[in-house]
Parts: structure tokens; sequence; C-alpha cells
């Protein structure tokens, strides 16, 4: 550590900015739980200046958790499975620009990720984040009620399948195992989450391909409202990176959009993701 921790809230809704950390150093429990609290009440916090290795990334990380080795993802190999790499420029385009939660596919999607700017563009490159609480609330009361009662359906394969978009390149025996061991999951539209008891819509356009017990035009119908929903500027916080930021998101009620203006340009992120827990709704 470096000193006091300081949090400062970025926007109404959703964002702190956090200085007076060294991720480089191991977490005392002290300063641990004022960012534990702070993570769960601002969804996400921004970190400047952290010159971390792999193994001091996962140390951190791993203060909120067991680590979890992403099925599909690049990784640094056998020394540091645990970090996915992000990574494109001028031979890859990228191609991760919408609006998302992270493996929602998952029966116990994460409880969040910790990412690392290693290589950054001059300009472009930067994410955003919305607030899930935020835009449950902005519902009226009687399409909470009814969302409330709902279950959706999440699945990776247009995403990470034969079809997807993202990493096909997996062989068929690799593909085959992994869909034994993530078959389709279900969650509730609104999920409660487990620390403040707060409500936030927990779908996203990534993963989730129907609502239960909903004819097909039905359940498009209400996914595509809620889709455009969570995209209002309001609920939104918006960051720039700069080389060794670090980014620490709650993915149970936050969703992520990494904006894609930077093509030919280099970039490259370690992300360490920490396992969650089952996704549930209690009513207040």
């Amino acid at each position: 550590m470096t000193g006091a921790v300081s949090i400062d809230r970025v926007t109404p809704f959703i964002g702190a900015e956090v200085s007076g950390v060294d991720m480089s150093q191991p977490l005392g429990n002290e300063t641990f739980t004022i960012l534990h609290d702070a993570l769960v009440e601002h969804g996400v916090l921004f970190f400047r200046d952290q010159d971390i290795t792999p193994a001091q990334h996962k140390d951190f990380a791993s203060r909120f958790g067991h680590l979890q080795v992403h099925p599909f993802a690049p990784n640094l190999g056998e020394d540091h499975p645990e970090i996915i790499v992000i990574e494109h420029g001028e031979k890859r385009a990228p191609d991760l620009n919408n609006w998302h939660t992270d493996v929602t596919f998952m029966a116990q999607p994460p409880l969040g990720s910790v990412l690392h700017a290693k290589v950054m563009p001059d300009t472009g490159g930067d994410t955003m984040w919305a607030s899930m609480y935020a835009a449950y609330e902005a519902l009226s009361d009687r399409m909470q009620r009814l969302l409330s009662e709902l279950v959706a359906i999440h699945d990776y394969e247009h995403v990470f399948g034969k079809a997807g978009r993202l990493y096909r390149n997996q062989g068929t025996d690799k593909m085959e195992a992994e869909r034994r061991k993530h078959p389709p999951a279900e969650h509730p539209v609104i999920r409660t989450h487990p620390v403040t008891g707060r409500h936030g819509i927990f779908v996203n356009s990534s993963f989730t391909v129907r609502i239960k017990d909903m004819k097909q035009k039905e359940s498009d119908a209400l996914l595509t409202f809620l889709h455009e929903h969570i995209k209002q500027p309001e609920f939104q916080c918006r960051f720039r990176w700069r080389e060794n930021s670090v980014a620490f998101w709650d993915n149970r009620c936050t969703q992520h959009y990494a904006i894609a203006d930077y093509f030919p340009h280099h970039r490259k992120m370690h992300r360490v993701t920490i396992d969650g827990d089952t996704p549930v709704f209690r009513p207040h």
C-alpha cells in the first residue's frame, strides 16, 4: 500500500477512482475491506500506475475469491492459466464491442474481473460500464414486478460455439467437452446482489438467448427492450485507459462495453476473473 486509500465517485450511479493502493504489495485486511465495500457500492473501481507482474495481478484478485480459468479465451499458459490475454491490432481487429456481462452461460457466473492495461493505443480503446441497479430502478413498478417472475436461458453457442464470433479454432473435441461441462444455464431476469441486497437486470445480448416459458417472439421483444434500455448514458461511466491502468468490476450488477475504435493500433490487456455464486432473486 502507498498510504491512505481515497475513493472518488465518477458518476452518481457507477464508478469510482481509487488512489493510495499499490497492487504490487500484499493487500492488507483494512485495505481489502475498503476496496470490497467500494466495489459493491460503485460497481467498478479504477486504478492508475499499477506496474504489476502476472503473479501480483493474481495475488490481488485472489484476495476477493477463487480465480477462474476461462474455458475458451487464450491465456498466459501453464504458469498463469488464470490470466486471459485480450489482444487486438493490425492482424486482428477488435471484436468485443457489445454490452455484456461476462460468461453468464455458467451456472455460477463470475463475481468480477480485474483488467490490467499492458499496451494501449495513443487514442481510443476506452471501456464503458453500466449499472444494472440503475437500469432496474428506472423501470416502472409494473415492469419490475413482471421481470421479477421471469427466468432467462443463457448459452455460449453463438459467441464461443462452432458458429460463434470468438475463438472458433478450439477444435471439435474441446468444444464438445466444454458443452458437456457448460450446458445452457437458467438465471433470474432480475438478480438480487448477494452482498447489497439490491436488484439489478441480469440479461445481456452476448449470452441470454431467450426468456423461459415465453414464445420466441415474446421473448425476443422483451429482451430487445431490455438490451436497449440498459444503453442509456445516465446509467454509464467511461474509462480512458493508460498503460498500467486497472479496472476491477462487479460482474453481478454491471455490464461493460469495449469500444472498438482503435484499429489497426495495438491494444493488449490481461484479465483475471474471480469465481462467483448462483444468481437468485429475493423479493424485498
